[in-house]
């Protein structure tokens, strides 16, 4: 496949059974997470007419599985090098460790810290910490050709260091987890609804309506609702409380609300 010009955003799967999603420029593909298997990926790169080879990195949010379910296969496979922080990846070995009785080994590691920016081929990034509940979460900005995309997911709300990051975005994939209400009433443990509804949990579509009618500058070109919960909402339901929020600054070219999906992959942003 003959690299395209411009940025493009493509979202292969976002759900609590597995994220990730590709951020390319005209030379630069960077796999944002690796939460479903390696066969699964490689499929619904195919479905949207990506090539697995033109991959030239792997970045990772946190540890959690639906992150980095199929890292270790992935990253066996393509040879390619594996960002992701210093407590990330402890929190990872020790986790496979646990469960296979040996350390899991990267052949290209690259190790970065939150709050400082650095280079993948053309696509600038920037990780900011974000407020969830494993070893040393990050979201992250990504600046190729003029282009601006911030990916914020798990998180429990949005703090000030969060929002200074997500100002100037073209394109902003956000999460919009539960709805309150289904989450209250719904199957899960109390533990669990608690641990969901905290501030080091997951955004509620209530959390991220009161984002987009606050502090967010009103500047993307696309909105793109993630991580929704498939048994705490509903796709309707998180489309609405983001559109209503938004309001008036809904037009032909701006905020455009789209929705990531759990079981395949999102219509492609080009830019």
């Amino acid at each position: 496949m003959l690299p395209r010009m411009g940025v493009c955003i493509s979202v292969l799967a976002s759900g609590s059974r597995g994220n990730c999603a590709i951020v390319a420029s005209s030379s630069t593909r960077i796999l944002v997470d690796a939460g479903i298997s390696c066969r699964e990926t490689f499929k619904r790169m195919k479905a949207l007419g990506e090539d697995s080879r033109h991959l030239s990195a792997i970045l990772i949010t946190h540890e959690h599985s639906d992150h980095v379910y199929g890292l270790l296969t992935l990253a066996k496979k393509l040879r390619i090098p594996v960002y992701m922080t210093s407590g990330t990846h402890q929190a990872w070995k020790r986790a496979l460790r646990n469960e296979q009785g040996e350390a899991p080994e990267l052949a290209a590691l690259e190790i970065f810290s939150s709050g400082k920016n650095f280079q993948i081929g053309d696509i600038d990034v920037s990780p900011f910490t974000i407020p969830h509940d494993a070893a040393d979460p990050v979201g992250f900005t990504f600046r190729a050709e003029g282009v601006k995309a911030a990916f914020a997911t798990d998180l429990g709300y949005v703090p000030p260091n969060v929002n200074h990051h997500l100002r100037g975005c073209d394109v902003l994939v956000m999460e919009s987890n539960h709805d309150l209400e289904m989450l209250r009433v719904g199957p899960y443990p109390w533990s669990v609804k608690q641990r969901v509804m905290s501030r080091v949990g997951h955004l509620s579509n209530t959390a991220l309506a009161e984002f987009f009618s606050g502090d967010y500058d009103g500047g993307a070109a696309y909105v793109v609702l993630a991580h929704l919960s498939e048994q705490n909402n509903h796709p309707e339901l998180a489309r609405k409380a983001a559109e209503e929020a938004l309001g008036t600054r809904r037009t032909l070219l701006r905020n455009r609300v789209m929705l990531a999906s759990q079981t395949e992959p999102m219509q492609p942003i080009r830019l």
